[in-house]
């Protein structure tokens, strides 16, 4: 199905994919999966409009697979993500089942951008099962980890988001009233005392992965939503004796969108802060290599596609 591309958000698997980290990707590729766009005028079908604003699932799954048969087509087996698996939408045109698009009424083609990204964050807080009060630590201040306190601070939870840029701390408390504390200041938090029951990992750093079990209460949750190369390698009696309960959580689900498309139209999510910087289609390599070297004051980059 032929949608007219309006806008494509710049998310940390593209930074990844630009670095050469990205763990499932082959070169060369065409990035692009936080998309917003309007169902193209040659549509025929009954299932939307032409004109219709939509966002595109990124997740093409195969329907059949075991993960597919128990309800989670974002682990499919066979899965192939846009703009990393196959070419993304980085384009003027782009063809995706009618399944894999969204209806995005009420929402602007920027807002509609910043959906996809967003329901990772709100897909792991549901699978963690966030206990109402309870201290959350978000290792990572990039835009999935800032999705995550958003959507943990919605449970009523106690969230501080830890990091390495001084800079982006700032950004994050001043913009979104959240505690905030520097990463070299973190390493001190020994989950035993502080009382941390639900850590969320979200660097994209192998050595913060391995690291950030310390942070971990006993009885808690370490939940890693980062994907990267490398090997997860941490202490068994540290893990045991908290009786840490992992989870790792990838991509998101269709009530995950939903989610996210309904916390917007509430004014529970701010984008107008949240999309912090912009670009055209022409200037989006320069800028994207600027951006993967220096996010200090980035949150969310979009490329604009077209302004109809």
């Amino acid at each position: 199905m032929p949608i007219d591309v309006k806008r494509v958000g710049i998310c940390g698997t593209d930074y990844h994919i630009f670095a050469g980290t990205q763990p499932f990707l082959e070169y060369p590729r065409v990035m692009g999966h936080e998309v917003s766009g309007r169902v193209s005028d040659e549509y025929q079908g009954a299932d939307f409009v032409p004109g219709d604003l939509v966002i595109a699932n990124p997740y093409l799954s195969c329907g059949s697979c075991h993960a597919c048969s128990l309800g989670k087509p974002n682990c499919c087996s066979q899965i192939k993500v846009i703009g990393v698996h196959i070419d993304g939408a980085m384009t003027g045109k782009y063809a995706l089942p009618p399944k894999n698009l969204i209806r995005a009424d009420g929402l602007t083609p920027d807002q509609a951008a910043m959906v996809e990204f967003l329901a990772i964050g709100r897909h792991a807080v549901a699978r963690t099962g966030i206990i109402a009060g309870a201290k959350v630590l978000v290792v990572g201040g990039g835009p999935i980890g800032l999705a995550c306190a958003l959507f943990a601070r919605m449970e009523r939870a106690q969230v501080t988001i830890a990091d390495t840029s001084p800079a982006k701390l700032t950004l994050l408390s001043e913009a979104f009233g959240f505690d905030c504390v520097d990463a070299k200041d973190a390493i001190h938090m020994d989950g035993l005392e502080s009382g941390i029951t639900h850590v969320f990992e979200a660097t994209g750093n192998i050595h913060a992965m391995n690291a950030s079990l310390r942070y971990v209460a006993n009885g808690g949750t370490y939940t890693l939503v980062s994907v990267v190369k490398g090997e997860l390698n941490f202490s068994d009696p540290e893990f045991h004796k908290r009786e840490t309960t992992l989870i790792s959580s990838r991509n998101a689900l269709q009530t995950d969108f939903e989610y996210v498309i309904n916390a917007i139209k509430n004014g529970d999510i701010d984008t107008g802060k949240i999309g912090t910087h912009k670009t055209t289609l022409e200037d989006a390599a320069e800028n994207i290599a600027k951006w993967a070297a220096d996010r200090d004051q980035l949150i969310k980059a979009i490329i604009t596609i077209s302004d109809q």
